[in-house]
């Protein structure tokens, strides 16, 4: 049994995907490849070795062109949101990049639109896959260094040598919150296993920064316990760059962990690395870390596939990323206004639906 694919989005990371992620998962069938761009979707059929026939410009076409059981997307932030309605209206199931929305209000009714029709919306959070995020959630779900009391995270790269307006990365709406943060937040909630309560940022633009937005960022988040994040991101840093994942620590009343993860941008989990820092001996011991299953992209479309073939659940659908997407909205509305901003997060999924009825009443 395979699950027969619409891959939407081959410029770029997309293309990417195409090439080197999808086709090894003996789960996956592609049934189209969809591009408005036609020279680069020739290239990525001739690539694959697949016929033109499979190629399409519109999701729209391949729907109505090849049986298909499932709909990928890989194009830009703006577009998962309404393409992911339209998959969805069609009667596929979805798995999207991320940011899958640009609010919790969108994100909430995408899921709740799926669990109505029968199917999967699963939300690429590749950084879930690595070794050292599940090591660090495991230790302080066994209590390994006490109370959390406060976490402190940075990402440092240096994105900003092409010219202005010839880099797609320079027009990216929030480059910083939107395409990279949430990574970090949603790591943030997988491995406390706490919602934000609250956060505080402060966006900035250096003279030489050639984004269209924002691409630096210091966010202060209060989570549900009352302990607080400490995040600080930027595009534009000439420090030493981080991992893509961060460098984090954690601190406890009986110890610290410190993590590193996906270095380098391999996606093998080799580069990661765990340590925890015990407060009666003052010693740092790093962790032996293995690898469990397939890690990143490999890990999630895996994990799409397995859940829509088996009925399953591994725990990665849309409904656990609402909180990760209402964090990013939240650190927005406040560096966009310089204000403290609550997070706020549907009790249940419905809710948002109801407030909606309500105000039209």
């Amino acid at each position: 049994m395979s699950v027969r694919l619409i891959h939407v989005g081959l410029g770029g990371w997309g293309g990417n995907w195409a090439r080197n992620v999808v086709p090894n998962e003996a789960l996956i069938e592609v049934a189209a490849l969809v591009e408005p761009d036609e020279r680069t979707r020739s290239a990525a059929l001739a690539d694959l070795g697949l016929p033109a026939t499979l190629g399409f410009a519109s999701l729209a076409a391949a729907l109505d062109a090849v049986e298909s059981d499932a709909v990928l997307l890989t194009t830009p932030a703006v577009t998962h949101a309404p393409l992911a309605r339209e998959a969805l209206a069609a009667g596929k199931h979805v798995l999207v990049e991320k940011p899958f929305a640009a609010t919790a209000e969108e994100a909430a009714a995408l899921v709740t639109a799926a669990d109505e029709a029968g199917l999967l919306i699963h939300v690429s959070q590749n950084y879930r896959y690595y070794p050292a995020p599940q090591a660090a959630r495991d230790l302080i779900a066994s209590n390994a260094v006490g109370e959390v009391v406060a976490i402190n995270i940075d990402f440092r790269q240096w994105d900003n040598d092409l010219p202005v307006g010839t880099h797609p990365h320079y027009r990216f709406p929030h480059p910083l919150l939107h395409d990279m943060a949430i990574h970090h937040f949603d790591l943030i909630r997988m491995v406390t296993g706490e919602e934000a309560r609250a956060v505080f940022a402060k966006s900035s633009a250096p003279s030489f920064s050639k984004y269209d937005d924002e691409a630096a960022a210091a966010v202060i988040i209060e989570l549900d316990s009352g302990a607080t994040v400490s995040y600080r991101g930027s595009w534009v840093s000439r420090g030493e760059p981080t991992a893509w994942a961060g460098e984090w620590r954690i601190d406890g009343s009986d110890g610290e962990i410190s993590f590193t993860s996906r270095l380098g941008g391999t996606e093998d989990g080799a580069g990661d690395l765990v340590e925890v820092r015990d407060v009666a001996t003052a010693e740092r011991r790093a962790l032996p870390l293995a690898v469990s299953g397939l890690v990143d992209r490999a890990g999630s479309l895996h994990a799409f596939a397995h859940d829509i073939l088996t009925g399953e659940s591994t725990g990665h659908h849309g409904r656990d990323n609402v909180g990760s997407i209402a964090l990013m909205e939240a650190a927005t509305r406040s560096a966009d206004s310089g204000l403290l901003e609550p997070v706020v997060l549907p009790a249940r999924l419905d809710d948002l639906a109801d407030r909606k009825e309500q105000a039209r009443a």
